[in-house]
């Protein structure tokens, strides 16, 4: 694994484990602070700005019906020098879902830009894994 993989995951584990914890302070650590930020909660509207942001998670890590959160199957995309998005699955209180981080390196640190979860549409067949034969 290359070493800035290696610093996204980490970044992407410490995002999941504030969470865990209700960590706000972590949280407000882990989100860029000289870029716009955006998050995309499941079945929100965009938040735009590190004030909508933070204040989400505050209301969100500050509940005490929040449920519990786990992060599995993280995979990085470089996507240039200081830019990656990692996609990963979030389990939810029985309930799993997908969910994009956006890094961007920032004082030589990755941090959050943007997260967005949504539901996992299950298809009722496994996908085909062989090209068809015909198109029409």
């Amino acid at each position: 694994m290359h070493g800035d993989e290696a610093l996204i995951l980490a970044a992407n584990d410490a995002f999941y484990g504030a969470f865990a914890r209700r960590d706000v302070d972590a949280m407000e650590t882990l989100w860029a602070r000289n870029i716009a930020v955006a998050c995309i909660h499941p079945g929100w509207e965009v938040l735009r700005g590190r004030g909508e942001v933070m204040a989400s998670f505050h209301a969100i890590l500050a509940s005490p019906n929040a449920p519990p959160i786990k992060a599995d199957h993280a995979q990085v995309t470089l996507l240039g020098g200081d830019v990656a998005i990692v996609v990963c699955t979030e389990s939810i209180d029985g309930t799993e879902l997908v969910a994009t981080n956006l890094f961007v390196r920032e004082d030589g640190s990755w941090k959050l830009a943007h997260h967005q979860a949504g539901p996992i549409a299950r298809r009722s067949a496994p996908p085909r894994r062989t090209p068809p034969t015909v198109l029409n």
